[in-house]
């Protein structure tokens, strides 16, 4: 028998590898997918990557000439495509046309900010948007229920730019309690790791996190809801409820578990914010992040900044897909199947 257990599980950790190797290959044929077809597509949009810097400055002659075969915009568009991926190969992404410095290095200096945004973003709806949407379905038709979902709708609906104003005029500019733009006050004394530029980060922080966790939290209320609800009417929760089980241990032993999988696919799917899903944000309250960079970069043509912010997403999309998958599986091998 032990034998045989051992040989089962065996059995189990190969099948979970093979299915996890599959996932993984076709996440990265997914992610080269992407990438070919964003390459394309930038650089068939119109205008002339070197018209922004000819604006603010008129361009020695043959300067643009010089600029152009520099920035390898003179080859052929296959060879610009073959070039391009050769560097992302490598790890190198090119120099900026718009900044004249490596891409890396740009958004080196942008990504902590929108990590720190987007994750804390996120961290709020999938704690606090999981909690009211088990309490939406808990209390089905009920008050709370309509006015929590009214609520969270009417908030979803609100364009996010026009929250923002709304919260800095009040937080900021009425009661004075926040700052305005901005991640951190250049004049505050103090180093980067002190408990003062810390708390001076997390002030700088509340607004913009609170206007995307206002524009975005009714959406992990609706799926949580949804699916509790779903899950709550199944065959198995009946059954448990007749063998007397309390309600709390059938929605949380049995009921909750199930309704995770909506919720944790829409997480995978929502990982991208972290990167760019704060454009407007950011536009409204300064936070230097990677999301108005990446808007910069498309509206200058800026290719190489703006391809590598377009990995960078790609990237996230696709291992978000895919921990999103793992954790599923892990919760329910049937999807394994």
């Amino acid at each position: 028998r032990r034998a045989a257990s051992c040989h089962g599980t065996g059995t189990r950790v190969g099948d979970v590898s093979r299915w996890l190797a599959g996932r993984a290959a076709q996440a990265a044929v997914t992610w080269a997918v992407a990438l070919t077809i964003l390459f394309f597509l930038m650089r068939l949009t119109p205008g002339d990557p070197l018209a922004r810097l000819s604006a603010d400055r008129p361009l020695p002659p043959g300067a643009a000439d010089a600029l152009r075969h520099l920035y390898g915009l003179d080859r052929p568009l296959l060879a610009q495509f073959a070039a391009f991926l050769r560097g992302v190969l490598h790890g190198d992404l090119g120099v900026s046309i718009q900044f004249g410095l490596p891409v890396r290095t740009l958004i080196a200096e942008r990504l902590p900010a929108t990590l720190l945004l987007g994750g804390v973003v996120l961290l709020v709806d999938f704690t606090l948007g999981l909690w009211l949407g088990v309490h939406q379905a808990t209390h089905r038709g009920g008050r709370i229920d309509r006015w929590l979902g009214n609520a969270a709708l009417t908030a979803y609906a609100v364009p996010s730019f026009w929250t923002g104003l709304c919260l800095v005029w009040l937080g900021a500019l009425r009661w004075h309690a926040f700052p305005v733009a901005g991640m951190t006050d250049p004049f505050a004394a103090g180093g980067t790791a002190t408990w003062p530029h810390l708390l001076d980060i997390g002030r700088h922080l509340v607004l913009p996190a609170l206007t995307l966790v206002i524009a975005t939290i009714a959406v992990t209320m609706r799926y949580q809801r949804a699916a509790l609800l779903e899950a709550l009417d199944a065959e198995w929760i009946r059954t448990a409820r007749a063998k007397g089980l309390p309600e709390s241990a059938v929605l949380r032993r049995h009921a909750w578990r199930t309704a995770l999988g909506p919720v944790i696919a829409l997480l995978g799917l929502w990982l991208p914010m972290l990167v760019t899903g704060a454009v407007f944000t950011e536009a409204v309250f300064a936070w230097p992040g990677l999301g108005s960079l990446a808007a910069d970069a498309v509206l200058a043509r800026d290719y190489p900044l703006a391809m590598g912010c377009a990995t960078l997403v790609a990237a996230f999309v696709v291992l978000g897909n895919l921990a999103a998958d793992a954790l599923q599986a892990a919760l329910d091998p049937r999807v394994r199947r």
